[in-house]
């Protein structure tokens, strides 16, 4: 009876121990996985003998890396390495959090500089009336005004590429028109049996 409960109860802490571990081991894999590593090697983490140190108010050369993190921790600042690819890498004096601040703001300025241009299309015939251009060159302006390129071409269709010229001097009235808005980006250009012109937003102009 005595053995028979000892050992229910050795069988239920053994359970209960391995349930807690589990608990433990998955809590910290959630850990583990939530946690964002550092971009950049920090104080103690930079390992190499020698760095190259820069940064305001410090004495810019080649110091070995503890003399280098001295020189920092008594300006009140953290040693970051900033080049690691470099020989010796290069390291600023500056504070961490800032020096972090400063950057993630430079990649979002960056990123709104890079982001998709848009590109607009305007159709012409070679025999578009006044009416359907003037129509057509307000869309222009518009999509301009928006910050987006606008690409014109006129569609020779069957025998209409007789009238090259025609579809040149629409398109160059087309720019004349939008002088105040685009610049061209790309000159009139015959392709086949379509003639494009492209125009870029000018700085400023919305």
């Amino acid at each position: 009876m005595h053995l028979c409960k000892t050992i229910d109860n050795f069988l239920y802490l053994k359970q209960n121990s391995e349930v807690t571990i589990s608990r433990i081991n998955n809590r910290n894999r959630r850990n583990y996985r939530g946690k964002k590593e550092e971009p950049y090697r920090v104080n103690k983490k930079i390992r190499v003998p020698q760095v190259r140190l820069v940064g305001d108010n410090v004495e810019q050369g080649i110091y070995n890396t503890e003399d280098a993190l001295k020189i920092a921790q008594d300006l009140g600042l953290d040693l970051v390495e900033i080049s690691p690819k470099a020989d010796p890498p290069v390291c600023r004096a500056t504070d961490y959090s800032k020096f972090k601040y400063e950057q993630k703001k430079k990649q979002k300025e960056l990123k709104a500089k890079t982001q998709k241009v848009v590109v607009k299309e305007i159709r012409f015939g070679p025999n578009t009336d006044d009416h359907d251009f003037n129509f057509k060159l307000k869309h222009a302006e518009n999509f301009l005004k928006e910050g987006a390129k606008v690409r014109a071409y006129v569609q020779f269709v069957g025998r209409t590429i007789v009238f090259k010229d025609r579809g040149f001097n629409l398109l160059k009235r087309f720019i004349g028109e939008l002088e105040e808005l685009g610049k061209v980006e790309q000159a009139p250009k015959l392709e086949g049996k379509k003639m494009s012109v492209i125009l870029t937003p000018k700085a400023g102009k919305k």
